[in-house]
Formats: C-alpha cells, sequence, structure tokens
C-alpha cells in the first residue's frame, strides 16, 4: 500500500512540474500586443518591436490555447495520463487543488497585462466552438468558479507567497514592464468577465447548452435576497483605476447578458451594450446610462427612476412595469418600446422617439413630453396630468380614455388621434392640428382652444363646459349630440358641420362662420347668432326659444314646418331670409 501511494505522489509530481516547466517565465512578454498595454517596456525600433509584437501576439495565442485545452480535461483523462489508474479520493481532491492553483496562476499570467482586444475575444470563442480538445461547458465551470473566487477578492488577498496578483506584478517587473497590482488583478478579473459572457451569449443560442451553461454576473437572485450588488462592486472596483474604466473595457460584451435582480444604483455604465440583455426587476436608480444600448432588453418591472438615460437606445425593449420617474429620457430611442404601465412621473421624455410605443396605463404625470414623436403610440388609459407634451407630434395616436387634464398640449401635432372618452378639461390646445382626430365623448370642459384646429374631427357626444373655441377651425366637423351650452364659438368656422341634435343652450356663434352646418334638432335657446352665416345651413327641428338672430345671413337656408319662431329675437335686421320663412313670419 505504501509503494502505491508513494508513486503516486511520484506521478502528481512529475505532472505539476511538467506543467510549470512548460510555462516558465519568457525574457518577452507574450501578452504585450495580445491585450492593451497598462505599461511601457523598454524602447527599441519600430520596426523591429513590430515583429516582436507580432511574435509576441502569436506565441501568447499559442499558449492560451493549450491552457485552454489543458483547462478542460475530464478527471477521466487526467487520470489516464497516469496509466489508467484510479486515485482514492483524497489524492484525487488534492489534485485537482494542485490543478486548480496552477489554472488560477496562469490565468493571471496569461490575461493579467490589460484588457482583452474584440478581435482577441472573437479568436478565443472561435477557437472555443472549433477545437475539439475544448470542452465548453467545462471551461465555462472552471472559468465560473475563478470568477467567483476573484469576486470575493481571494487571489489578492491572500499571504504575500501566495498572492497570485504579486506575483504576476513581478514577473512583468522582471520584463521591464511597469504596471500596479491593482492593475493586474482588475484586468485579470475583467477578462475572465468577458470570457463568460461570451460563453453565456453562445450556449443561449444553442439548445443543447443554454441549461448548462448559464452566467449571472451579479450572481443568481433569489426570494431571499431580490438584489445582487456583486456587479455592481466590480464595476466601482475597476473605476478606481479611471472613471468609465469598467464599461470601456465590458461594456460591449455586455449584450444578452443575463443580469436579473442586479442592483446597480449609481452605477456609471456610458456607452455600454445591454442589447437583447436580461435586466428584468435589476435596481438602476440615479445610475449615468447615458447612451447606453437597451435595444430589445428585458426591463420588465426594473428600477430606473432619477437614472440620466439621455441619447439612450431603448428601441423595442420591454420595460413593462418600469419604474422611470424623474429619469432623463431627452433624445432616447423608446421607438416600438413596451412602456405599458410604466412610472414615467416627471421624467423627461424631450425629443425622445417614440414612435410606435405602448405607453398604455402609464403613468407620465407631469412629464416633458415636449417636442417628442410619439406618432402612432398606444397611449390608452395613460395618465399625463399636467404633462408638457406642446409641439409633440402625436399623429395617429391612440389616447382613448387618457387622462390630460391640465396638460400643455400647444402646437402639438394630433391629427389623425384617437382620444375617445379622453379628459382634456383645463388642457391647453393653443395652435393644436386636431384635423381628423377622433373626440368621441371627449370632455374638453375649460380647454384653451384659441387657434386650434379641429376640422374634419368627430366629437360626437364631446362636452365643452366653458370652453373658448373662438376662431377654432371646426369645419365639416362632426359634433351631434355634443353639449356645447355656453362655449364661445365666435368666428369660428363650422362650414358643413354636422351639429345635430347638439346642446348649444346659450352658446355664442356670433359672426360664426355655419355655412351649410347641419343643426337639425339642436338645442339653440338663448344661444347668440348675430351676424353668423347660416346660408345653406339646416336648421329643421332646432329649438330656437330666445335665440338671437340679428344680420345673421339666412340665404338658402332649410327649416322645419313646425318650427317656433315666436322668441327668435333680431328677425328684423336678419339678410336673406328666404322668401317663404319671411311669408311665414309675417316680415314682407
Amino acid at each position: 500500500m505504501s509503494t502505491y501511494l508513494s508513486q503516486v505522489w511520484l506521478l502528481l509530481g512529475n505532472y505539476v512540474r511538467g506543467i510549470r516547466l512548460q510555462d516558465m517565465p519568457k525574457t518577452t512578454s507574450p501578452e504585450t500586443e495580445a491585450v492593451l498595454p497598462l505599461g511601457k517596456s523598454i524602447k527599441a525600433d519600430k520596426s523591429v518591436k513590430f515583429a516582436q509584437d507580432n511574435l509576441q501576439s502569436d506565441f501568447w495565442f499559442q499558449r492560451l490555447q493549450e491552457s485552454l485545452e489543458k483547462w478542460t480535461i475530464s478527471r477521466s483523462g487526467l487520470t489516464s495520463k497516469m496509466g489508467d489508474r484510479t486515485l482514492g479520493t483524497l489524492a484525487s481532491e488534492f489534485y485537482f487543488r494542485v490543478c486548480n492553483r496552477q489554472m488560477h496562476e496562469e490565468i493571471y499570467d496569461l490575461l493579467g497585462n490589460g484588457a482583452l482586444k474584440p478581435e482577441i475575444v472573437n479568436q478565443l470563442m472561435e477557437l472555443v466552438v472549433t477545437n475539439k480538445k475544448i470542452y465548453p461547458e467545462l471551461l465555462f465551470w472552471r472559468l465560473e468558479d475563478f470568477y467567483r473566487r476573484w469576486c470575493q477578492g481571494e487571489f489578492i488577498d491572500a499571504k504575500p507567497d501566495e498572492n497570485l496578483p504579486q506575483k504576476t506584478r513581478l514577473k512583468l517587473a522582471a520584463e521591464n514592464i511597469a504596471i500596479g497590482l491593482r492593475q493586474v488583478d482588475i484586468y485579470t478579473g475583467l477578462n475572465v468577465l468577458i470570457l463568460l459572457l461570451e460563453l453565456h451569449r453562445y450556449a443561449q443560442e444553442r439548445d443543447e447548452l443554454k441549461q448548462k451553461i448559464t452566467f449571472y454576473p451579479s450572481s443568481q437572485p433569489d426570494t431571499d435576497n431580490f438584489f445582487t450588488s456583486q456587479l455592481l462592486r466590480i464595476i466601482n472596483y475597476s473605476d478606481a483605476l479611471e472613471i468609465g474604466n469598467f464599461s470601456t473595457i465590458v461594456g460591449q460584451f455586455l449584450k444578452g447578458g443575463n443580469f436579473q435582480g442586479a442592483y446597480l444604483g449609481d452605477a456609471n455604465l456610458t456607452g455600454a451594450d445591454f442589447s437583447g440583455a436580461d435586466l428584468s426587476r435589476a435596481y438602476l436608480g440615479d445610475a449615468n446610462l447615458t447612451g447606453v444600448n437597451f435595444s430589445n432588453a428585458n426591463l420588465n418591472g426594473t428600477n430606473l427612476g432619477d437614472a440620466n438615460l439621455s441619447g439612450a437606445n431603448l428601441s423595442g425593449a420591454n420595460l413593462n412595469g418600469a419604474d422611470l420617474s424623474s429619469s432623463n429620457l431627452s433624445g432616447t430611442n423608446l421607438s416600438c418600446a413596451n412602456l405599458s404601465r410604466a412610472d414615467l412621473n416627471r421624467a423627461d421624455l424631450s425629443s425622445a422617439n417614440l414612435n410606435h410605443a405602448n405607453l398604455s396605463h402609464a403613468n407620465l404625470s407631469h412629464a416633458d413630453v415636449s417636442s417628442t414623436n410619439l406618432s402612432h403610440a398606444d397611449l390608452s388609459n395613460a395618465i399625463l396630468f399636467g404633462a408638457n407634451l406642446s409641439e409633440a407630434n402625436l399623429s395617429s395616436v391612440s389616447l382613448n380614455h387618457a387622462d390630460l387634464c391640465r396638460a400643455d398640449l400647444s402646437g402639438a401635432d394630433l391629427r389623425h388621434a384617437i382620444l375617445n372618452g379622453t379628459n382634456l378639461s383645463d388642457t391647453i390646445l393653443f395652435s393644436t392640428n386636431l384635423s381628423d382626430a377622433i373626440l368621441i365623448a371627449a370632455d374638453l370642459s375649460y380647454a384653451k382652444l384659441n387657434g386650434a384646429k379641429l376640422n374634419n374631427a368627430r366629437l360626437n357626444g364631446a362636452m365643452f363646459l366653458g370652453a373658448d373655441l373662438s376662431g377654432v377651425d371646426l369645419s365639416r366637423v362632426i359634433l351631434n349630440e355634443a353639449d356645447l351650452s355656453g362655449v364661445i364659438l365666435s368666428e369660428s368656422d363650422l362650414s358643413g358641420a354636422d351639429i345635430t341634435d347638439a346642446i348649444l343652450f346659450g352658446t355664442d356663434l356670433s359672426y360664426a362662420n355655419l355655412n351649410s352646418a347641419n343643426l337639425s334638432g339642436s338645442n339653440l335657446s338663448g344661444a347668440i347668432l348675430n351676424g353668423a352665416d347660416l346660408s345653406h345651413s339646416n336648421l329643421s327641428y332646432a329649438i330656437l326659444g330666445g335665440a338671437d338672430l340679428s344680420d345673421a345671413n339666412m340665404e338658402k337656408m332649410t327649416w322645419g314646418k313646425k318650427q317656433q319662431w315666436e322668441d327668435v329675437r333680431g328677425l328684423e335686421t336678419a339678410v336673406n331670409v328666404p322668401p317663404a320663412l319671411k311669408e311665414e313670419l309675417g316680415l314682407n
């Protein structure tokens, strides 16, 4: 038995020594060109240095390929190298501890001198995919184990004789490459993170691997501890070297990543690429997300309150139920984004693109949506109380049953918009274009409509209590059954309008253009129609008790046979009264 154990230890020793001899430090740094340089080496002739860099790059990549193959040797492969003898449990555990230690040292030596270039990462992934000696699943498992240990500070906090970052720094110093201890540790960890992100993205596109390789950079969320801050600590640790260091190095590799429930409050992620990533229920409050690419990302239930998202790309993103209150979304691309039930209270959406976005049931109270493109967006049942929508493009938008009370829509384009049952009370609609809009049963009470365009709009059953529509273009508008009691419509254009069965009790229509308008069945009791153009209009069955028709133009007007004219005022000064009516009223 003792003879057998001694043979095992001898084999172990020979194997480990063989690895160490193979990976002895060279007189030149093979990492210099393979990664972004952090320090300066000895000055040399440029042509000579170029040749050396190419040689070093090829040599470094060859070393890394050999290491990747070695790191993914299966347990059966390792035992076969030892004469197909099965080691005991204690010896086996010791053996893999030695191998892990060796692997960790190699990772620092190969990846500790700077950030991996994108082209190198692409080559590495191609190697992983095509090299049959490299097993992606095992490589992922071992790199993830290293990453977890690195995140916990295991390597940099180790005692001096076991401190791998320190060993790598000393090796580089011997090659005249000046680099700090934190730099070695940070760049090693970030490079491993990049490889893990790439392995995850590769695996998620393949059915046979997607369940086996799933990477959570900020650790997997659980029910007991919803927020995980591991990635935030890495970002802050990385940025200790230079602000934005993490985004510069890792930002472009975050696409398609898994960040569910991650806590990233106040994080600096400027310009990062999270396209297609899962950030559902993550916390990004107060984060700097300027110019970030969130296209097609899952941000369902994500907290982005007070975050800076100016210039970000959120096209096609799922922001259902997201908290975007008081966030800066100016100039962002939110086209086709799902913002249903999102909280955008006091958010800045000025000059944003929300074309075809879903904002149904969203809260946009007091939000700044000025000069924003919302064409074809769905804002049904949205809350826009006090929102600033001035100069916004709302053409063909759906605002059914939305609350726009006290909102500012001055100069906005609402052509072909649908506003059925919408609350527009006390809303500012100065010079707003509502041509061809549908406002059935909308509430426009006390709305400011000076200079607005409502031609061809459908306003069936709409309410205009206390509204000022003087001078407004209402030509060919549909206002049947609308309540226009006491509304000011002086000098407005109602030519060709359908105002059948409408309530116009006490309405001011002085000098209004009602040419060819249909007022049949409407209640015009006490209405002011002095100077109005009623030529070719239809007043049959209209209630005219107490109405004032002084100086009104009644040329070719239509009226009912049983029309009540007894209490109508100003008929004696009306012009172009049809002869038959004159005879009926005894005005000849």
